[in-house]
């Protein structure tokens, strides 16, 4: 018989809420505030929130995001523990500590349902990188393994999705302390683009940097020829998100299906949603997929 429990993750996955709908994930959603309003992550539900959301940046406002609390995630995991056991896959640390938050509040509630199981995982990933990691943990779940082979799984690959990624737009990088203001402004004048993935720790590390849009491309799929699990004979899922830079995200796609032949599937593109575009602002495009470890430097 199938083990039931509830496969829980943040909106941060950066996927259609549809999708997670169909696959019986449940979400906690996050939020950003621009003029003092509150939103919340849509993850597609609106056609056009998305849309709006790019032109407030168009008129220069700025969003600020803020954690998940404690009590938000009691309420959350408190709703999910009257149905079910609970594995909740988290927002990585290195992008916010708000995963804290959910273990404080998981601990507390362990005492009020002692018959229940309820598992929180640090997932250190972002965006797509992170629902790809939950995707994995939901594929794994459907083929009935246990929450705890489910979560000796996340623990012994979250380190292995790769995050790549570069920006055209060194703007909300700057902003957030990701690139100075004077390698801003000279990478703007001179068309230079970092290129930039998440270390072993979930963070963003900047460790080259090229000019013009096409060799970033080029230089993120060569980063993935080196990292990817066999090489050009990677056989495995390979997503790409970006931030209202359609064009970019298809010249990779096309880049990297002519690379590697072997993938399970075509690139599947999705949209960076608001929390992280928030951070990372327009015309960023992020590669995801399976490889060596992540490492700690450059």
């Amino acid at each position: 018989m199938t083990e039931q429990f509830i496969l829980s993750c943040g909106s941060t996955v950066d996927l259609p809420f549809a999708y997670l709908q169909q696959r019986q994930i449940s979400v906690i959603f996050y939020s950003y505030s621009i003029d003092d309003k509150a939103y919340i992550d849509d993850m597609g539900r609106d056609s056009q929130a998305l849309p709006r959301f790019y032109e407030m940046l168009a008129e220069g406002k700025m969003p600020s995001t803020s954690q998940v609390n404690e009590y938000q995630y009691y309420d959350y995991f408190e709703a999910l523990l009257e149905k079910g056991d609970v594995l909740h896959i988290a927002f990585g640390s290195g992008m916010t500590p708000s995963v804290n938050n959910a273990m404080h509040a998981a601990e507390t509630l362990r005492e009020k349902y002692p018959h229940r199981r309820l598992i929180v995982i640090d997932s250190l990933c972002s965006s797509c990188g992170y629902g790809m990691l939950v995707d994995g943990a939901a594929d794994l779940r459907d083929a009935g393994k246990s929450m705890e082979e489910i979560e000796a799984w996340v623990l012994a690959n979250r380190q292995r999705i790769h995050h790549q990624f570069f920006s055209t737009d060194l703007k909300y990088f700057r902003r957030g302390g990701r690139v100075s203001g004077t390698a801003a402004t000279v990478g703007a004048i001179l068309n230079i683009c970092p290129i930039m993935h998440l270390n072993d720790t979930g963070h963003i590390i900047a460790y080259d940097k090229v000019r013009g849009k096409i060799n970033a491309i080029k230089r993120t799929v060569q980063t993935m020829v080196e990292h990817a699990d066999n090489g050009t004979d990677y056989a495995d899922k390979c997503w790409i998100c970006h931030s209202n830079c359609i064009d970019t995200a298809l010249q990779t796609k096309e880049m990297i299906e002519t690379q590697f032949s072997n993938l399970v599937g075509k690139v599947q593109i999705y949209d960076i949603g608001t929390i992280i575009a928030s951070h990372c602002g327009p015309n960023t495009v992020a590669v995801f997929f399976f490889g060596d470890k992540r490492i700690s430097h450059a």
